[in-house]
């Protein structure tokens, strides 16, 4: 059982940025980060091969976010850069996924709890 835990999330204004993490237990493994707004279905937004060599982005925040990898430290991070009203979602992290699935979870079998992040206009 892999266990994922995330931070960094927080309140930003508009054009701001921050760093989410997430720490895992253990193992390399293809990951990523998905959104969720209230109410509404969960949105991929990012990728990383289990090496790093290899990235996606959904095309909302494609040029403005970047996932990236550290596995001596078994921590995945996902710097978000220009934040708009629109971002703002729990954010959660996955791993155990298949980096070309064509699924909106990209078949992830391990989460986090997620991390808020609130986006002001």
């Amino acid at each position: 059982q892999v266990q994922l835990v995330e931070s960094g999330g927080g309140l930003v204004q508009a054009g701001g940025s921050l760093r989410l993490s997430c720490a895992t237990s253990g193992g390399t493994s293809t990951m990523g980060w998905l959104r969720q707004c209230p109410g509404m279905e969960g949105e991929f937004v990012s990728i990383i091969t289990s090496s790093g060599g290899s990235t996606s982005y959904a095309d909302s925040v494609k040029g403005r976010f970047l996932i990236s990898r550290d596995n001596a430290k078994n921590t995945v991070y996902l710097q978000m850069n220009s934040l708009e009203p629109e971002d703002a979602a729990v954010y959660y992290c996955a791993a155990g996924g298949r980096f070309w699935s064509p699924a909106e979870d990209r078949g992830m079998i391990y989460w986090g709890k997620g991390t808020l992040v609130t986006v002001s206009s």
